[in-house]
């Protein structure tokens, strides 16, 4: 008799014999058990599971840091290179935002992630009447070289890696970064970090755009090839699955769409016909969030490795082994913070950061517990890193690489989502690529539909949200202490601001602005050394895209629903 009919006549026995009985006594407390993709979960995984899917070892688990890499990027994961942990930050003036990188830094943090305002993700100055009354409210303002000379102050950017989460102006505030580090003697090449530069996740859920998609599109592509050829340390792109579950997508929809949108970058960046494959992909970087539905974000996790490292390898035929590896920044899930028992959020972003290190996260970001009334204090940032800290130092989970690989729940439960994860990727290819399907509304649709679903289940009490329609407190007493952005930073950036048009070269920034329009108006020319040139001269970011406005129009969505 094999090993597998043992286990089925076993199986068998153990129903009769010890679950039927105990059923009858002890009923379980749902009728059914769902993940939050909809897949029903059956009471025990066996091996048999995986034999129903033809299950192989090497073909769809393997080895870490070996294709297809379901185990993890490198072969020795966080034994020989720990997570970097990454809180987002940044608010008010660059005053401000320097003094809480700092701290940052100082409680243990090794890697800054950038948060700027709504005038600097779109495209203008802090003068600008639209952006009035928005300046340093969810993010640093950054209108010009001078701002991120003064984030940065005190703060080695040849020593630490910076991630900015920043699209439409994603070249502006990069060549910021990189004009300041120039002026401190220090190379370009050396430069670590990611720039978001993800322009089709706004399209879908964020709607922080400005300009139509094919402008847009080369953009993001100008500069993929810029920083392949001239900074090879510093990630690309984060193409963001985050932002889709946080509009309402389900695990499957946040990877499918986020590898769909993934492809399209690539294929633009190869019609470009500058660089081969295996020249730009390895510095590609992916964004997903980590909920709280345990099992189900790990094996999304290890599905999303698997799925992107074949298609590398069979769309596109590439041979460096970097360029297979899907490497991910993780955040814990913002919609899932509560308002009510705010404390309670604490809990929340461990189990969810603990998903994301056992998924094999590169970095993280965990959520503050008061986040869903303010941005976060300093107490409560440092708790976010401390959770960090412990999962780290103190709970074992670095000790072996991969200690979920195995498990007959996780094995299907990847399976089953990466089925998933394929068919929204095909669907997507028959409509003609990501863009047709935006222009479409496909993944707009289809990421609302499952938004209101998941709301009506919470509404329901079918998804029990602990403070929300589970142990609801009816007399809470709000004890906690929120953070204020100084009214007085808009005056102080508009101050600066006029002192750097006072005191630079006005016609060499009027030229430098006409090239740039220049630039613009042909496709075959990369406009990041353009738009570098022009901040180095202390040309603002309003300005500079305002010249591109010019060229390339705003856009308006179309109505999709």
């Amino acid at each position: 008799m094999s090993e597998l009919s043992r286990i089925r006549e076993k199986l068998l026995e153990w129903s009769k014999e010890v679950l039927e009985p105990t059923m009858k006594r002890f009923p379980e407390i749902k009728k059914e058990f769902l993940t939050e993709e909809g897949f029903r979960i059956r009471r025990i995984y066996t091996p048999l599971d995986l034999e129903e899917r033809g299950w192989d070892y090497i073909e769809k688990l393997g080895f870490p840091g070996s294709y297809p890499f379901t185990r993890g990027p490198y072969p020795t994961m966080y034994r020989g290179k720990p997570w970097t942990i990454r809180q987002y930050a940044g608010y008010g003036s660059a005053e401000d935002t320097n003094a809480r990188y700092r701290y940052l830094l100082g409680i243990g943090q090794a890697g800054l992630s950038m948060a700027f305002d709504l005038p600097t993700q779109l495209g203008l100055d802090p003068d600008h009447k639209l952006a009035w009354y928005e300046v340093g409210k969810v993010g640093v303002s950054m209108p010009s070289v001078d701002e991120m000379d003064l984030v940065f102050r005190g703060i080695p950017l040849d020593k630490v890696s910076t991630s900015m989460t920043i699209n439409a102006t994603a070249i502006e505030v990069l060549s910021m970064y990189v004009a300041v580090a120039e002026a401190r003697g220090i190379s370009k090449s050396v430069l670590r970090g990611t720039v978001q530069n993800d322009i089709l996740k706004e399209y879908i859920a964020r709607n922080n755009y400005i300009y139509p998609p094919a402008p847009s599109m080369r953009y993001a592509t100008d500069l993929i090839i810029y920083a392949a050829q001239n900074m090879p340390k510093w990630n690309s792109i984060s193409i963001s699955g985050y932002h889709f579950e946080e509009a309402g997508a389900t695990p499957a929809m946040e990877v499918g769409f986020t590898l769909a949108d993934a492809i399209e970058y690539v294929n633009h960046v190869l019609d470009r016909r500058v660089l081969g494959i295996d020249s730009f992909a390895k510095r590609l970087s992916f964004f997903f969030a980590a909920r709280t539905n345990f099992f189900e974000q790990i094996a999304k996790f290890r599905a999303a490795r698997r799925v992107w490292a074949k298609i590398m390898k069979d769309r596109y035929g590439a041979k460096d082994p970097r360029s297979m590896m899907l490497r991910f920044h993780t955040q814990t899930a913002g919609v899932l913070l509560t308002a009510q028992q705010p404390m309670i959020n604490l809990i929340r972003t461990t189990i969810q950061a603990l998903a994301a290190v056992l998924g094999g996260t590169q970095s993280l970001h965990v959520n503050s517990y008061d986040e869903a009334l303010s941005l976060p204090t300093e107490e409560s940032v440092k708790l976010s890193v401390r959770v960090q800290q412990v999962l780290l130092y103190e709970a074992g989970i670095i000790d072996t690489v991969d200690p979920v690989g195995g498990s007959y729940y996780i094995e299907w439960l990847t399976d089953m989502i990466e089925d998933k994860v394929w068919k929204i990727i095909d669907a997507v290819d028959r409509m003609g690529g990501m863009i047709r399907a935006i222009e479409n509304g496909y993944p707009q649709r289809e990421i609302a539909k499952a938004a209101y679903e998941w709301q009506l289940r919470v509404d329901k009490g079918e998804i029990p949200i602990i403070g929300v329609n589970k142990f609801v407190e009816r007399k809470e007493e709000m004890k906690v202490k929120v953070l204020k952005v100084d009214p007085e930073v808009r005056d102080r950036v508009i101050s600066r601001l006029r002192k750097l048009k006072e005191s630079r070269n006005e016609e060499r920034v009027e030229s430098l602005l006409d090239e740039l329009r220049k630039a613009a108006e042909r496709e075959e020319i990369n406009i990041f050394p353009h738009i570098l040139e022009a901040v180095r001269h202390k040309a603002t970011l309003g300005e500079i895209s305002g010249v591109l406005r010019e060229v390339w129009g705003e856009w308006r969505a179309p109505e999709v629903y």
